[in-house]
């Protein structure tokens, strides 16, 4: 029973990283029609920053303000310095982000090296869980608490906000957003940041969990595009329920069967893409 209590909770904390790396993903997709090959980069680069904050002795959470901070203003300037530079060119704008995540990625490899860093979990949070018998991980159900908590913090901001009805606006009708007045270049940048803070949020509290270490990019990356592809572009609650679903897919499918994990990780997006395009929970575009 153990066994499997553990599982759960891995699978749960893998949901709630993932939905805080494709959140941000799918805003940006949904949004500008940009399909952001950074965001595994940006999620590296958080888990590094908080690696590098946390070892000076500033603890986890100000390691993870300060990941968020420094990735947003990363990504508000890929946005303004590069991306803007490439408007209605899509192929352009999806080579340039390539581009950047294999510089972000032999950056790390020069300022922190190639061995895995650490991030050493909060004294807090060390000590397991007990109930019904059962021992339960406490900090992969801080990681679960607090991708909840972005969640509905997300959604008020998408739902009960000025910003978020432009936001929303923008992403059903571009055109008739500009012509109603909508500032759609301000909205773009912060659009931007808001997604590379969430990728760096994400990444600084998954450094307890997986460490930062080169290569985390290319995993990660690939599992944000499952999620938003399943959920739906655009859609936060089909983002909010793709991300868990991924999250017990992979970690199970690895666990049960790890020579057909990635076939059954990545089947359900080919059904998806087959039989419903615009994802799960996604709005087919008229």
């Amino acid at each position: 029973m153990q066994i499997w209590v553990i599982q759960i909770l891995n699978s749960l904390s893998l949901g709630g990283l993932l939905f805080m790396l494709s959140s941000g993903f799918a805003l940006i997709f949904g949004l500008m029609r940009i399909a952001n090959l950074t965001h595994g980069s940006l999620f590296m680069l958080g888990a590094y920053v908080a690696a590098t904050v946390a070892r000076a002795g500033y603890g986890l959470a100000l390691a993870a303000l300060a990941a968020m901070f420094a990735v947003g203003l990363l990504g508000g300037l890929i946005e303004r310095l590069v991306l803007r530079r490439l408007a209605n060119n899509a192929q352009g704008q999806v080579l340039a982000t390539l581009g950047l995540s294999f510089v972000a990625a032999d950056f790390c490899l020069m300022v922190w090296g190639g061995d895995p860093i650490p991030i050493i979990t909060p004294a807090l949070f060390k000590a397991p869980l007990r109930m019904m018998g059962l021992i339960f991980p406490t900090y992969r159900l801080v990681v679960l608490v607090a991708a909840i908590v972005s969640a509905l913090l997300l959604y008020l901001l998408i739902e009960r906000t000025r910003l978020g009805a432009m936001i929303r606006a923008g992403v059903d009708d571009m055109s008739m957003a500009r012509a109603v007045g909508i500032p759609v270049s301000l909205l773009f940048t912060t659009v931007f940041c808001l997604g590379a803070a969430l990728a760096g949020l994400g990444g600084a509290l998954a450094g307890p969990i997986f460490n930062a270490y080169p290569g985390l990019d290319a995993e990660m990356l690939p599992l944000a595009l499952i999620v938003v592809i399943l959920g739906g572009v655009g859609s936060l609650a089909g983002t909010f329920i793709a991300s868990f679903i991924i999250g017990f897919i992979y970690t199970f499918g690895i666990a049960l069967m790890p020579d057909l994990a990635y076939v059954i990780l990545f089947l359900p997006m080919v059904l998806v893409i087959a039989f419903k395009p615009s994802g799960l929970f996604g709005r087919v575009s008229t």
